[in-house]
């Protein structure tokens, strides 16, 4: 690059001239809270609504944990620990007899 003739008094006073047209100013005593009503005055229902499901889906999760676990225990009385088909099997026991059962229809007559 090539050096600029009189580029640092050009810079000078082209500061000297921001500074004079945007000055400092000294913040207030409620300059914090004034900060954070403008910032929540900007947030929007949608802000508050994915809170609300975040909270959810951290409560589902939690609750599907603590059920995982709550079934993964051992049932403290035997007879809970029979199977849906041993269930089953005891229900219908052989010495039923022969007349429960299920009906057989013959469509080949007319009916009257």
């Amino acid at each position: 690059m090539y050096p600029i003739q009189g580029g640092d008094d050009k810079l000078d006073s082209l500061w000297r001239a921001y500074r004079a047209a945007c000055p400092d100013r000294e913040p207030s005593a409620n300059f914090m809270p004034g900060l954070w009503q403008r910032i929540e005055a900007r947030r929007s229902f949608s802000f508050s609504f994915e809170r609300m499901v975040r909270g959810f889906v951290t409560a589902t999760a939690a609750l599907a944990i603590a059920i995982g676990v709550y079934v993964s225990l051992p049932s403290p009385t035997p007879a809970l620990e029979t199977s849906y088909l041993e269930a089953l099997a005891e229900a219908n026991t052989l010495d039923t007899p022969d007349n429960i059962g299920p009906v057989r229809l013959d469509w080949t007559e007319p009916r009257r």
